[in-house]
């Protein structure tokens, strides 16, 4: 008995799953997988196949040749193990390992969850859950487990009509495939609508506002536009507190303009004025007499009669 080692299963953690050759593997779309030949070495040459389709052939010196599948480019050849990363539906099917001319086949099979139109419901929706098996062997058994059963008993398909709140919490797909068994969850989500509460009727016939989630935060002050009298009181305070500020700032630069003024007036008064001279109208005095000449004594004049 040969193992397969590092294959994911549903629960995306790593196990080790031994098997004979030719028993059948199954995997979760998205997961990777590893295959193992049977055989630990070869002589000459090593091939691969997937159904009719040549993935890989190594030769006796180590070269690989690969094929030309959508399959080649997310496998590769490790010693003499077939690895293949992210696991689709088309990769179900029949694996073939040629090992110096002696064949190993094995079978994969790829199951997936899902649930149309959407995992989120309500009530009286209509879903559909699927459990899809490719390259499903003979002898597999898929079935569903609701949220409310201690047991599969659902088909692979589901129809949920209409739904309903015992449908919420998680639904699981079992796969049986002899002593395998793997499974994988999917939760459904049944969004119940808000609750109402009437009050009850008036003794006049009247019934009061239907109460909803908003009412503890109805206020029965009247409003204006819309808004309450404290929210128009805040405005209005707002306002005059703006106002006076606006006030208060004009009658300081007005001060401050003022002040300047002055002190530019009082040092223009500081300055020191330039002294101005009298200039003398009389006119110059006379030039003295030289010295070598004397001077004459002006003649007397003549005396009038009183």
């Amino acid at each position: 008995m040969d193992c397969v080692t590092n294959i994911l299963i549903t629960d995306n953690q790593p196990r080790s799953l031994c098997f004979s050759s030719g028993e059948d593997l199954i995997a979760k779309v998205g997961q990777k997988v590893t295959l193992n030949c049977g055989v630990n070495s070869y002589r000459k040459s090593l091939q691969w196949l997937h159904g009719n389709d040549v993935l890989f052939t190594v030769g006796q010196t180590g070269f690989t040749r690969k094929g030309t599948a959508e399959l080649v480019q997310r496998s590769v050849v490790r010693q003499t193990n077939l690895e293949i990363s992210s696991v689709r539906e088309t990769d179900a099917g029949r694996f073939t390992c040629l090992a110096d001319g002696t064949r190993h086949e094995h079978s994969l099979v790829v199951f997936s969850v899902s649930v149309s139109p959407s995992a989120v419901l309500k009530p009286n929706d209509e879903a559909t859950l699927q459990c899809e098996v490719k390259g499903q062997p003979h002898g597999c058994e898929v079935k569903w487990q609701s949220p409310n059963t201690d047991s599969p008993t659902n088909p692979s398909t589901v129809q949920l009509k209409p739904v309903t709140s015992s449908h919420n919490g998680a639904w699981e797909c079992i796969v049986t495939c002899g002593s395998n068994k793997f499974s994988q969850s999917l939760t459904i989500t049944v969004q119940e609508p808000p609750t109402t509460t009437k009050s009850p009727p008036k003794p006049n016939g009247k019934s009061e506002k239907t109460c909803d989630t908003n009412c503890g935060n109805d206020d029965a002050s009247p409003r204006l536009l819309g808004l309450a009298w404290w929210v128009w009181v805040a405005i209005g305070v707002g306002c005059l507190v703006a106002i006076l500020l606006m006030v208060c700032v004009i009658v300081l630069c007005v001060r401050v303009k003022r002040r300047k003024k002055r002190f530019l007036k009082m040092k223009g008064q500081q300055r020191p004025r330039h002294k101005k001279y009298c200039q003398c109208d009389h006119p110059t005095a006379a030039a003295k007499p030289k010295q070598g000449r004397r001077r004459e004594k002006p003649s007397a004049l003549p005396l009038h009669p009183a």
